[in-house]
């Protein structure tokens, strides 16, 4: 299984497996503006047995986009992914 993302806005990201949108990564920002966490959330409620790997539960948080990247499997998640990924989307 490979995951691959779709940016749809700054801090948001819709999450493909082979192709298939399964779920969601946005960043929570405070009101100062301050990214919180990142959170990849499954799009459909599936019980646990369905659930594609590494999903343990509906959604899972983390601390910095990289990790959530990581943990997905996406290769290259370091901190200038961001970038590299708009220059891949740029027309």
């Amino acid at each position: 299984m490979t995951y691959t993302l779709e940016q749809l806005a700054a801090g948001s990201y819709d999450v493909l497996l082979d192709g298939a949108l399964v779920a969601a990564l946005a960043r929570e920002v405070d009101r100062s503006g301050v990214t919180r966490k990142w959170l990849v959330e499954l799009l459909d409620e599936m019980p646990p047995a369905d659930r594609p790997a590494p999903f343990t539960a509906q959604s899972h948080a983390f601390e910095t986009r990289g990790a959530a990247l990581a943990w997905l499997g996406i290769g290259g998640a370091g901190e200038d992914f961001e970038e590299r990924l708009r220059e891949h989307l740029a027309p």
